[in-house]
């Protein structure tokens, strides 16, 4: 089958999210289904500088926002993406500092709109053959608000093939003023409450929803909970009459990349099968000395508990920073966190680092190398997310062996089971899950975990537990897979 995946963003090339990730890898896992992929992304400029050689499939001209832009479709190549890549180039939309979204000072880029409608629609010109490049999708799969038009697009087009489109996070909707959608020409059926039209605004996800074939979320919960006024946003009506069209496939990770027994981001490789007691004191003892710390062997013996992640209410970082000073007072328990965010929360974590010198260590920003550290080298790992449509973090917490502690809301709720006294009896348990969004109940769930901490024929076996999940893309490509078969048979 021959597949076009589109996404605004695919790591290593370039990342903001969890999405970059998705894009890397989940092509790659179709691939080895013996799939035809081919993953098209913008030509930005950060791109462009890392893909030594490309070729110039096919070019047209697109009218969007009162210009005439020029587009080429390139073949490019690159030994850092395993997949076949496809890039939209239009220099006037994305020759440009900053990441794909926003500008170097963090403003989004003010005609975002523009840039992303002229993508779908190039992406599906291309899927539909009309943009000819001597290659034609069986079926187009893509992601987020960025590409949600692709489907829309696709719909007024006599050759297209079938879409699928898949929400990664329904808190970032695409949405523009009316005047853009007029200024952009699109057609004027779209405008309509069963259309992209969202609260006299128009919205590129909805464009997604409404006229793709298939629809999917990245966690079995996370298609639950959308339906609901809690997690819709505005959205649920609509997604409860696509519901028949919705599925909830569980996210993977890259085996490969993050993988605790060949990883080189780590002072000490190990195993489930391989020294992982040692591999992890190693790690954590490294840890500790990246922050300037001697790793004395009472450090080494007090838990460490890690967080990675934007420093926002949606991640929780609040119920952590205020939980931080009552966990230093009662418990011999440390912490590492790396991330950016709210500048509020970012003070606060920096004050709590000045303060607590030896106890708190925090690093503004992100740090691929030290991420993997911070998952080999924690005891736990802790994840209080107040929605989470999948979350990896978790996952490559499970896969290091170092458990986590997450609140019980989407793609956390189908990864982590509770080290309750049931679970781990049998030797299900391989976490830590609360039911309440409150520090009070993240506290004790930390407490909880810090007293099982102590028990070390417990606390291994929950390790091992852990570390023996597969969170491996395999099996989400091939259900992927049957919703592609079902869309071609329709």
């Amino acid at each position: 089958m021959k597949i076009l995946f589109a996404a605004s963003e695919a790591y290593p090339l370039i990342k903001t999210g969890g999405l970059g990730d998705v894009a890397h890898s989940l092509p790659n896992a179709l691939q080895k289904l013996g799939n035809e992929v081919r993953v098209i992304l913008p030509a930005y400029r950060t791109i462009l500088e890392q893909c030594r050689h490309h070729t110039i499939l096919g070019w047209t001209d697109l009218h969007s926002g009162g210009h005439t832009h020029t587009v080429r479709i390139l073949a490019a190549e690159t030994e850092h993406f395993p997949t076949p890549l496809l890039l939209v180039d239009c220099a006037a939309l994305f020759d440009r500092p900053g990441n794909p979204y926003q500008q170097p000072d963090g403003y989004d880029w003010h005609d975002n709109g523009e840039r992303f409608a002229l993508f779908s629609h190039a992406v599906a010109q291309v899927a539909s053959g009309e943009i000819d490049i001597g290659w034609q999708a069986d079926v187009v799969h893509s992601n987020d608000w960025q590409t949600g038009l692709v489907a829309a697009f696709l719909s007024q087009m006599p050759k297209a093939p079938p879409s699928l489109f898949t929400i990664h996070n329904l808190a970032y909707r695409g949405i523009f003023p009316h005047e853009d959608f007029v200024r952009l020409g699109l057609p004027a059926e779209w405008w309509s409450s069963e259309g992209v039209e969202y609260y006299h605004n128009f919205s590129m996800l909805k464009a997604g929803i409404v006229y793709a074939g298939q629809l999917t979320t990245v966690s079995p919960s996370y298609a639950e909970e959308i339906l609901t006024p809690e997690f819709g946003y505005g959205f649920e009506g609509i997604l409860q009459t696509a519901q028949k069209k919705l599925s909830g496939i569980l996210n993977g990770i890259d085996s490969k990349i993050w993988n605790p027994q060949s990883d080189r981001a780590l002072a000490q490789n190990y195993s489930l099968k391989n020294k992982y007691l040692a591999g992890k004191r190693a790690n954590k003892s490294a840890l500790l000395k990246e922050f300037g710390l001697s790793a004395t062997e009472a450090q080494l013996k007090a838990p460490l508990i890690g967080f990675i992640g934007r420093l926002v209410e949606q991640k929780g970082i609040d119920l952590i920073v205020s939980v931080i000073p009552k966990l230093l007072k009662t418990s011999p328990a440390n912490f590492v966190l790396i991330g950016s965010g709210d500048p509020h929360h970012q003070r606060v974590l920096q004050q709590l680092a000045i303060t607590y010198p030896k106890r708190v260590m925090v690093r503004i920003g992100y740090d691929e190398e030290l991420a993997h550290l911070i998952e080999a080298g924690a005891d736990l790992f802790v994840m209080p997310s107040r929605f989470e449509p999948c979350g990896l973090n978790q996952l490559y917490s499970l896969r290091y062996g170092t458990p986590p502690v997450v609140y019980s809301t989407g793609g956390l709720r189908d990864t982590v089971v509770d080290a309750n006294e049931e679970n781990l009896a049998n030797k299900t348990a391989t976490g830590f899950v609360f039911n309440h969004s409150s520090p009070k109940a993240l506290q004790a769930t930390i407490e909880r975990a810090l007293k099982l901490f102590q028990k070390p024929l417990q606390w291994r076996a929950l390790i091992r537990s852990a570390m023996a999940q597969d969170f491996g893309w395999e099996r989400s490509a091939q259900q992927y897979q049957l919703l592609y078969n079902k869309l071609r048979q329709r």
